[in-house]
């Protein structure tokens, strides 16, 4: 900006936004100061570049409300981890069930891990897939599965998301 602006000639674009054509640096700064605003290169790598004649301090201060408000309505989507085991009795898993239902209400990801220990990866295929297939049941209304159970070393891992 300013006298920073090394190139002999610019495109100048007027406080108004019209265009004020292909003069040299010096005249469109003369332009600026005259009008007691600054004179700020918005295209480099044009040929020539572009200037423009700004509120350099107004232009950054709307640059940065910008990108606090698009930082505003961006959402961030978790995942959330739910654990459990084969032999999780019945009412615990209807309590992890309930859990899952408040993340996805959260618009959040759940990831559903069944860890087997020792001897117990023999009923992986079975009582594992059972207890998967029966929480995606339940989960019907409310989630989609984004990736069916499958087998991750030691363990069945489910995704789950919000609809």
């Amino acid at each position: 900006m300013n006298d920073n602006i090394r190139h002999p000639n610019v495109r100048l674009i007027g406080s108004d936004g019209a265009q004020l054509g292909v003069v040299s640096t010096d005249e469109a700064k003369e332009k600026a100061y005259g009008e007691g605003l600054d004179l700020v290169e918005v295209s480099a790598n044009a040929d020539p570049p572009v200037c423009r004649i700004m509120n350099y301090d107004k232009f950054r201060y709307e640059q940065k409300k910008k990108t606090q408000e698009a930082k505003k309505k961006q959402s961030i989507v978790e995942t959330k981890e739910i654990k459990f085991r084969p032999k999780t009795e019945e009412h615990d898993l209807n309590f992890k069930i309930k859990n899952i239902k408040k993340f996805l209400g959260q618009k959040n990801k759940v990831k559903i891990t069944m860890r087997f220990r020792g001897r117990e990866i023999v009923y992986s295929q079975s009582i594992g897939l059972e207890a998967m297939n029966k929480i995606a049941e339940a989960l019907q209304e409310d989630a989609i599965i984004l990736q069916p159970p499958k087998m991750e070393g030691r363990q069945l891992v489910m995704f789950v998301g919000p609809k």
